[in-house]
């Protein structure tokens, strides 16, 4: 069973559908699953640099304080979860781009699930900048990545065009909110569901005797 992750590096609501997915397939032992995560930005025009914190809240939500009730739904869905979010921390929101490249290249080595892990970890519970390539460069290597490669890979725009052009294959979709999880490519999930959502679509892609078909070199 193929799964499909379209997700933000800091989308809230995607490090909880992380969870419960995870949740929902330790119900289906004896299910092989290849899971992918996909790029997609919350803030396509954010600044490479990223924006400080005080100054995305008022431009997103109006103010910290509109922003904080907000906030405190997704933090109370955390903690059901074992998630421990300290949106307080947080100083600076990045843009994602170079984290989507990271990811990209954890995935060419088998590394995609604990640097995505890494990098939410990082940014919702550290307050950590996951736009500074420093800070990328520590989570890379920290996850088995080779630091001399993923230096000289961020410090230039290696794989930058790529990303760009699939999360515009994510909106050409129809996707426009995050996280959406595409089972075998026929079935869609949005939004972090609960267990039962993801076991009633895991058990149509079981039952499913259609071939799956292959993506293209440029998926």
């Amino acid at each position: 069973m193929l799964i499909d992750i379209v997700s933000d590096t800091i989308c809230p609501w995607c490090f909880i559908g992380k969870r419960k997915l995870e949740a929902a397939m330790r119900t289906r032992p004896d299910v092989a699953a290849e899971v992918g995560w996909r790029p997609f930005q919350l803030n396509p025009e954010m600044p490479r640099a990223g924006m400080s914190r005080d100054a995305y809240l008022a431009a997103k939500f109006g103010g910290a304080e509109r922003a904080a009730r907000i906030y405190e739904t997704i933090r109370a869905a955390g903690a059901e979860l074992g998630i421990p979010f300290r949106f307080d921390l947080i100083q600076r929101t990045p843009s994602t781009l170079d984290s989507h490249r990271l990811v990209r290249w954890a995935t060419a080595e088998g590394l995609q699930d604990p640097v995505v892990e890494a990098l939410f970890i990082a940014y919702f519970t550290e307050g950590a900048d996951i736009g500074d390539l420093e800070v990328l460069e520590r989570i890379a290597v920290e996850n088995g990545m080779d630091r001399k490669t993923t230096r000289e890979r961020l410090q230039n725009d290696f794989d930058l065009d790529l990303v760009r052009q699939e999360d515009a294959m994510a909106r050409s979709m129809g996707i426009n909110g995050v996280p959406c999880f595409i089972i075998d490519r026929k079935y869609a999930v949005s939004g972090a569901q609960d267990v039962p959502v993801f076991q009633k679509v895991f058990d149509l892609a079981i039952n499913e005797t259609v071939p799956v078909p292959e993506m293209s070199e440029a998926d």
